[in-house]
């Protein structure tokens, strides 16, 4: 990979002192980076691995059988997820959402969810804790996690069009496998969001079909902008479809009004259906930048922090896990990365001092 590691213990991060007495504060507080955003999602990749390869994530021509996947022994343990998953939710984290890659190939899967369902925050209240999944092993595990304590579920899922589909995963799966997905979810009682790339040229036909098939069964369908993540997919700006472009499309068949966010920091901006069938949500991540308020930190597989999709560099906490620091310890180093925080790609995108290098999706999750 092409991304730089800065280690936590080298001169950068000791220069900056911890104050005497003061260890234990960061696991009470408020943390807040250079621009006042506070930190409250933890998004955690459990594994590098799929079983798609989706063009705009994982595409075949780098990702083939000759390619190198991280070693069982450097991934994070269950119960290293887990102490560092706690030491982030002492310091405001209140969401966590585990990805991938695909995340149920990560074995035993439910057990972590179960770990991770029994913290709260410091006043006593759940974590909301989600999962993003390409739907292929949702009728396999989807009971098994709601039993272990999962509140939500995101579901990519780019066009119903079975060629379409088949074509933009590039291994040949059936559209209807992941429907059959999402309705196990469903049945099993969990909330489903859909996640939807739109790439012009590719997929922009699906938009409505997409639309009305999820409008009629109760999901909400998020379309989101191609992003430039990494730098294998290939990607130009001439194949994003703009969300205005994406939100007029729909509303000239199927009338939208738009919606408030549901919390401060919301990505998707949502649209009503004036019916009231329900909603859409459309994230902007390219044409209308959010950086100002994005609240994500992001956990590697094997434990290095990045603070933004778009990173160049992420911070080795699993030194730190498996070292000798305790856990106040751990919390004044996430205090001291998330404090000096100044990540904001996307509205420096293509501007000169925007690193070119990037982390892959399937790599840290999108």
């Amino acid at each position: 990979m092409s991304e730089r590691f800065i280690p936590l213990l080298d001169a950068r991060v000791r220069q900056v002192p911890v104050p005497a007495g003061a260890l234990l504060e960061p696991a009470l507080g408020h943390l807040e980076d250079r621009f006042q955003r506070p930190m409250r999602d933890l998004r955690i990749s459990v594994t590098d691995r799929c079983n798609f390869r989706c063009t705009y994530c994982m595409p075949k021509e780098v990702y083939d059988r000759g390619h190198r996947f991280l070693a069982h022994s450097e991934l994070l343990t269950f119960e290293e997820i887990t102490r560092l998953a706690r030491v982030f939710v002492a310091c405001g984290v209140e969401k966590i959402r585990l990805t991938g890659g695909e995340p149920l190939l990560r074995n035993d899967l439910a057990r972590l969810v179960q770990m991770l369902a029994e913290l709260t925050t410091p006043d006593g209240r759940a974590i909301d804790l989600a999962l993003t999944t390409n739907g292929s092993l949702l009728t396999r595990h989807a009971r098994a996690l709601v039993g272990a304590g999962l509140k939500r579920i995101t579901v990519s899922l780019d066009a119903l069009q079975d060629p379409v589909f088949r074509r933009m995963n590039d291994v040949g799966f059936p559209v209807a496998a992941v429907l059959d997905g999402i309705d196990a979810a469903s049945q099993a009682g969990l909330p489903v969001k859909i996640n939807m790339v739109v790439q012009r040229g590719v997929n922009e036909d699906q938009i409505l079909p997409m639309a009305r098939f999820f409008r009629d069964h109760g999901h909400v369908l998020r379309m989101i902008e191609y992003m430039d993540v990494g730098t294998t997919n290939g990607w130009r700006l001439d194949q994003v479809v703009p969300a205005s472009e994406i939100v007029a499309h729909i509303d000239s068949e199927l009338p939208l009004e738009p919606v408030d966010p549901n919390y401060p920091g919301e990505v998707a901006e949502r649209w009503r259906y004036r019916d009231g069938r329900g909603e859409i949500g459309v994230v902007a991540s390219v044409t209308q930048a959010f950086c100002r308020t994005c609240t994500r930190a992001r956990l590697s597989i094997e434990g290095r922090l990045y603070l933004c999709l778009f990173a160049s560099q992420g911070y080795d906490l699993r030194a730190l896990l498996r070292g000798e620091e305790n856990d106040a310890q751990m919390s004044n180093a996430i205090a001291r990365i998330w404090g000096a925080r100044s990540d904001r790609y996307s509205e420096l995108r293509g501007q000169v001092g925007a690193s070119p290098h990037k982390i892959e999706m399937s790599y840290i999750g999108g």
